[in-house]
């Protein structure tokens, strides 16, 4: 219930009051906008805002909501050692308009906040600045989630860099370090708040509340949990890291990609400390440690350049940002895409991926990419159905780095993998699960398979699988897809992709330059409708001047600029930056403005369904025939066993029902090519790539066991 009079909320007082907005940075130690708070002197009011409506489709999914709600509960305890009183929570369909009335209930002078660089907080955060400095409100805005600011890393000719490589050797070559993180306060001042109402905060009904309990024994959010699970992969599985990192069977990576999508953990700390470790090392002559430390710093650099990414191209979440990939024939096949979400592709490894995503909200990095991998090469689905249900699923859901490592999968990067490149499952099982262990703990189905057909079941012999108890095609499946007719089928579809592509630059005929175009007429593939993830049940209790309208999540279109950040109100250009500040702020000269796409429905052709190694598939599951999305060319144009580190107990496994069924690192020895920008500052976030702005000898020499999957840390 918002509050209308300001000496409710310890308004009405002379003196400084200052709001401190958290989003994703819930923690109290090196967080530039607490601290520039607290040394101010005045009141401080803490605050959070739910408003999950405002990011459309990329609404937190019911694991991430879970640990928003556990998050701030630590938070909101820290901050009462603190003597900040308590945390400040409002429900809103509009975070802007929650936080002025929230400025009007305290009369406060002030609103500090911290960047987010995701385009529907970039655009969100411009019109608070503009909303508030109209009242004379003074606003100030700090980076707490990058090492450098994405405008302060440019090529020698001002430039954003369009590749990794150059990138982050600039980061590491900067003639200053990043700063070093800062203490939490030791004190902060905050006003008569007991009066102040926050609205309850509903984050789980009653039929999420057991898959919920599961997570609560794997995991320990809050921001002091991570500070411990920092310090105990620092002084353990850091040093092997180069060697485990490759081992799918077992907990090999850092575990913290969550606690620093949610902020909990500063990534200038993690930075910093992993850097003096690798500076002990290299004294000790421990090379095998140093270069652990190398890779893991590159996968922070993966974060970092995955933010550098979205603010430069807005669009990158849902549109490939290499001009001639818009023209690729996506398969439009729902029955495919429900298959694998479920396990029951007739691959073990995908398998296995799949389930542990759903029954723990976490993947390997090295299963990351094989899922994604096969969802965009082997089946040829579009690639945004995959990125929206990582992010659905996803405990370290982060709309940049998710958008990262399914362009860089789906070969829309400049230094991304090609896309032409099929990786066998069966190789990849064997390469990352040697011992079939992984396969084993999640389809326990295939817990008898001797290792030597654990990743290739449909090749073993009759006497083995009636052994293993194994029917194929009924207690688990045939492949859906040979790996023959997919790649038979991947090279028609680049040959279709590339004559339209050479059609679209012989009709253009404006004076533009060849292979960069407006894909804005192209209408995206639409989101399947009928096949929900979740539920969203509103909070029971009634709220002043939100609509309660009833609202189911489902698998919604992927949103274009115009329906995820577009308001009645709004036609952003814009200025994200502000006169009062005092500390950097996004530059004047960026500039994100909304488009519009058409959004067609896909309706799906009938037909019989696919024989795969000679039975009718039919047999096995009712599927629909699915068809290939024509594109149309623009006019111009863990489970296992934790280690120590972390708290809980192990990830819980998961047991099918009787009756159902990334990558990696941008290579380091890359030439150093630094292109010019994407949009070569143009203020039209549509603008693609072209192809030939790059370097002809450009290779690139992907292996996936030389990887770090964009997806997360470590």
């Amino acid at each position: 219930m918002s509050v209308s009079s300001s000496s409710m909320c310890g308004g009405g007082e002379t003196g400084m009051r200052i709001v401190v907005w958290f989003r994703r940075d819930l923690r109290v130690e090196d967080n530039p906008a607490l601290a520039a708070a607290a040394r101010a002197g005045g009141e401080v009011v803490p605050a959070y805002v739910w408003s999950p409506e405002e990011d459309g489709p990329y609404h937190p999914g019911r694991v991430s909501r879970w640990w928003i709600s556990q998050s701030l509960q630590h938070l909101d305890a820290s901050l009462r050692r603190l003597g900040a009183g308590k945390l400040v929570t409002r429900r809103s369909t509009d975070a802007v308009v929650a936080l002025l009335q929230l400025v009007r209930d305290t009369g406060a002078t002030h609103v500090y906040f911290n960047h987010l660089y995701d385009p529907i907080s970039l655009v969100r955060d411009h019109r608070l600045k503009e909303m508030l400095a109209a009242e004379g409100i003074v606003v100030q805005s700090f980076n707490a989630d990058l090492l450098y600011e994405p405008w302060e890393v440019v090529d020698d000719e001002g430039q954003p860099f369009t590749m990794f490589a150059p990138f982050w050797n600039r980061c590491l070559s900067m003639p200053y370090d990043p700063p070093a993180p800062l203490l939490p306060p030791k004190k902060i001042n905050s006003g008569n708040l007991s009066m102040c109402p926050s609205d309850d905060l509903i984050f789980e009904d009653e039929s999420e509340r057991g898959s919920n309990a599961l997570l609560a024994r794997a995991w320990t959010p809050g921001w002091q949990n991570a500070d411990k699970a920092l310090t105990a992969f620092l002084n353990g599985p850091l040093a092997d890291y180069s060697v485990n990192r490759k081992k799918a069977d077992s907990a090999s990576t850092s575990l913290l990609s969550p606690h620093l999508h949610f902020g909990e953990l500063s990534v200038r700390k993690f930075f910093h400390l992993v850097r003096m470790k690798q500076l002990v090392w290299s004294n000790e002559g421990n090379h095998a440690a140093e270069e652990s430390c190398t890779l893991f710093l590159r996968s922070i650099g993966l974060r970092e350049y995955s933010r550098y990414l979205s603010f430069n191209h807005p669009s990158s979440h849902e549109r490939p940002l290499l001009a001639h990939l818009r023209f690729f024939p996506w398969v439009v096949d729902e029955w495919h895409f429900k298959l694998w979400r479920q396990g029951r592709t007739g691959y073990p490894l995908v398998d296995a991926g799949m389930r542990e995503l759903w029954a723990t909200g976490w993947l390997h990095d090295r299963i990351r990419v094989v899922v994604s991998s096969f969802f965009v090469k082997v089946l040829q689905l579009p690639w945004r159905w995959g990125m929206k249900y990582f992010w659905d699923t996803l405990l370290d859901a982060d709309l940049e780095s998710d958008a990262l490592g399914w362009q860089y999968i789906t070969g829309s990067l400049p230094d991304g993998r090609e896309l032409d490149r099929i990786d066998n499952p069966q190789f990849e099982g064997y390469k990352f699960d040697p011992h079939g262990e992984y396969v084993r703990r999640w389809i326990p189905e295939l817990a008898r398979l001797p290792t030597e057909w654990i990743h290739h079941p449909w090749d073993a012999p009759v006497s083995v699988l009636q052994a293993a108890g194994i029917e194929l095609g009924s207690n688990y499946p045939l492949p859906i897809v040979e790996l023959d007719a997919a790649k038979a089928r991947l090279q028609e579809a680049l040959s279709e992709m590339w004559q339209l592509e050479a059609a679209s630059r012989a009709t253009m005929s404006n004076g533009m330059e060849e292979g960069l175009g407006d894909s804005s007429e192209v209408p995206p593939i639409e989101f399947p409708q009928e096949l929900q993830m979740e539920v969203d049940r509103q909070p029971a209790q009634a709220m002043a001047n939100v609509p309660m309208t009833a609202r189911r999540r489902q698998d919604q279109m992927v949103p274009t600029m115009t329906s995820s950040l577009n308001r009645a109100e709004t036609e952003v250009s814009a200025d994200l930056g502000n006169s009062e500040d005092t500390r950097a702020q996004v530059p004047f000269h960026a500039h994100f403005e909304p488009r519009v796409e058409r959004q067609d429905a896909i309706q799906n052709a009938e037909g019989p369904a696919p024989r795969i190694n000679g039975v009718h598939q039919n047999n096995i599951f009712q599927q629909p025939q699915h068809h290939r999305r024509e594109a149309v060319a623009p006019s111009v144009s863990e489970a296992s066993s934790s280690w120590t580190g972390r708290e809980g107990a192990v990830v819980p496994v998961w047991s099918p029902p009787a009756a159902s069924g990334h990558s990696e690192t941008f290579a380091a020895d890359e030439a150093d090519v630094s292109s010019r920008s994407y949009l070569d500052r143009h203020p039209q976030s549509h603008r693609l790539m072209n192809w030939s702005q790059l370097s002809q000898s450009l290779t690139t020499g992907w292996e996936v066991e030389n990887s770090v999957q964009p997806n997360l840390i470590g």
